[in-house]
């Protein structure tokens, strides 16, 4: 049994490890941190009914992956959380700021908040990067950008479509921007482009949780069905706002 001078030790190297991270608002001195329970994160609610993006994504897929795998990483990264002490900042302290300063997580504690918290963030985007009566092609400067980045919109659906296709096992593909580049990536598992520096503005789940009850193991078809599902004034406005 863990005695109360350990319980002690262990919360204040926690604590230790966690003063060092990086704060944009203020350099603080680790002895005035005040140091507080990092808060529950929750399920986002699907911006649409389950059955909005039929027929490209079926609503028991769409019931199933939001209701039970979203909600799996949610509770685990609250496990993972309950074990750390968050420091306070000028504004929340958001899976994103985790995301974004996993290296100086206590080590232990790096692969359930890289897991958890990658596959919590990159859902609650994906939901909302999906939309009924979607697809189509962007416009505005977001198109142009595109234009300039792939040569072409087909360019980049055939160029997104190979990454996601490439990504061996579970997965997403990306449009990201990396400052103002725009550029495609693929990432494994529930790892997102915000932990290397880059903004994810789409993302495509190829995880076989998201696809396999429709469309089996034929992940093109689950693809170019699913780029008519796309929302492209959620990727707008992302892009709007680098």
């Amino acid at each position: 049994m863990i005695t109360r001078r350990q319980a002690i030790k262990t919360t204040a190297l926690a604590t230790a490890a966690l003063a060092t991270w990086p704060s944009v608002h203020a350099q603080t001195n680790a002895a005035a941190l005040a140091t507080r329970p990092l808060s529950p994160f929750t399920l986002p609610p699907l911006p649409y009914a389950v059955d909005a993006l039929e027929p490209f994504i079926d609503a028991q897929t769409m019931q199933i992956h939001h209701d039970k795998h979203h909600a799996a990483y949610v509770a685990n990264l609250n496990k993972a959380a309950a074990n750390l002490v968050g420091i306070d900042v000028a504004g929340p302290l958001t899976v994103e700021f985790l995301l974004q300063h996993l290296s100086n997580l206590p080590e232990q504690a790096r692969p359930a908040v890289r897991n958890h918290g990658g596959g919590h963030y990159n859902h609650s985007l994906f939901w909302q990067m999906m939309k009924k009566n979607g697809g189509g092609e962007p416009t505005g400067e977001l198109a142009k950008a595109m234009d300039t980045a792939f040569g072409s919109f087909s360019a980049f659906q055939a160029g997104l479509t190979h990454a996601a296709l490439g990504q061996f096992g579970s997965g997403w593909a990306w449009l990201v921007a990396d400052g103002k580049q725009l550029k495609i990536e693929a990432t494994a598992n529930q790892d997102t482009p915000l932990s290397t520096g880059r903004t994810p503005l789409l993302g495509v789940d190829v995880w076989e949780h998201a696809y396999y009850l429709k469309y089996q193991n034929k992940r093109t078809e689950y693809l170019t069905a699913w780029f008519n599902a796309v929302n492209w004034d959620f990727v707008a406005a992302r892009f709007a706002q680098l």
